[in-house]
């Protein structure tokens, strides 16, 4: 069962005598490091190279002896550092030293509203530290963390991210084929086909002419590189492919192996919901769907009282999955009970109320999921392949 994990709450209580808090900086040029010393006024900061890692532990033992000769006995360190480019190795490696580590999502920060903001690494250094200060001692709405993912759950997800670029740069690539063949009156050519490379060979402009030597030299390399793209998303597919059949699957690809099950929801859907949302743990269904982005974002001040839409927290790709779902699954679940539900609620409009009905079947859809498979217990009304 994986531990579960509040980004608003510390696990434990926070003594300002005994606990070591520090904040990092990280950046490409340097890593500056400010600490809150027990039993010392001053807040010493102190700039690294980066991934100077063994500089800064002999730091951090130098403040626990500063620590010890004003009378106070360091029993925790606590450290911070915002999420970004450098992912979770720190973390993972600080832990393994002993060192507690909470990784802090940037956009939680509170930020001075003027028009101009100073902004130097030092006032971002205090920053950080004073919302760090606030989290641990519970102080509501201070900062949000966030969660530090195993080594094999950060691996399992790579290759559905790959894929998704994959794509992306294989439609580009089609793209700039089709506008290069657009100058010329071509229309409607087709890089995916198999014969492709040899229809290029055999294409005339429009007046029948023949492309022009550096223009078939461009798309000979467009073409080249397609067939390399469209040959690593056949490969990451077909690895992809091979969870449903595995006999002894983790808790991964039982959950991935249960979804598939699902008339309507095939295996790339289900790969991205498990790998990027239900294989983490959620306090409740709120939490699940505030996870994802399709909760509402009340506007509440004064006699101001309306709705600001969902607030798209999360990753995009996954609620594009989430609707992608939700628009057919009415066509291939159309006895299941949500079905119904939006069915009842829609009475055959169209417009935005549609819309706004698709968003919230949605995430019904994503709780009705999870809890499927957390418990094994099926859907009200949703019919699997083996029935």
């Amino acid at each position: 069962m994986v531990p579960m994990f509040d980004a608003h709450r510390p696990a434990a209580a926070f003594d300002h005598d005994s606990t070591l808090v520090l904040a990092l900086e990280t950046s490409g040029k340097a890593w500056d490091l400010g600490a809150v010393v027990p039993g010392v006024n001053r807040r010493p900061k102190k700039r690294f190279e980066p991934r100077a890692v063994a500089a800064i532990m002999a730091q951090i033992d130098k403040l626990k002896d500063d620590a010890l000769r004003a009378g106070r006995a360091v029993a925790r360190v606590v450290l911070t550092y915002e999420a970004g480019r450098d992912g979770f190795w720190l973390a993972r490696y600080l832990t393994g030293l002993g060192i507690e580590v909470h990784i802090m999502q940037p956009s939680s920060v509170a930020v001075e509203r003027k028009g101009r903001r100073a902004k130097t690494d030092k006032l971002d250094l205090d920053m950080l530290l004073g919302a760090f200060l606030c989290w641990l001692r519970g102080e509501p709405r201070a900062c949000t963390m966030v969660r530090v993912p195993s080594l094999a759950e950060e691996d399992g997800r790579l290759p559905g991210r790959s894929r998704a670029d994959l794509v992306k740069d294989r439609l580009a690539v089609e793209n700039r084929i089709g506008n290069l063949l657009c100058l010329h009156g071509i229309v409607d050519f087709r890089p995916r086909l198999k014969k492709a490379a040899e229809k290029l060979e055999k294409l005339r402009s429009f007046a029948g002419d023949a492309l022009p030597p550096k223009m078939m030299d461009e798309l000979r390399r467009l073409m080249a590189l397609h067939r390399l793209l469209g040959e690593q998303i056949a490969a990451i597919e077909a690895a992809r492919d091979q969870v449903v059949t595995v006999p002894d699957p983790g808790r991964e690809e039982r959950m991935i192996q249960l979804l598939v099950q699902i008339c309507g929801l095939g295996i790339e859907t289900a790969t991205v919901l498990v790998r990027e949302v239900l294989c983490r743990p959620f306090k409740d269904r709120r939490a699940l769907a505030g996870f994802v982005g399709i909760t509402g974002t009340p506007f509440q001040s004064g006699g101001t009282d309306r709705d600001q839409g969902i607030s798209k927290a999360g990753r995009p790709r996954v609620r594009g999955v989430l609707q992608q779902l939700a628009w057919r699954w009415p066509r291939h679940q159309p006895e299941s009970a949500l079905s119904k539900w939006f069915a009842e609620r829609t009475g055959g409009v169209k417009g935005r109320l549609r819309n706004v009905m698709a968003v919230a079947l949605a995430r019904k859809l994503l709780v009705a999921l999870w809890r499927y498979v957390e418990t094994g217990v099926v859907p009200e009304g949703v019919r699997l392949a083996a029935a």
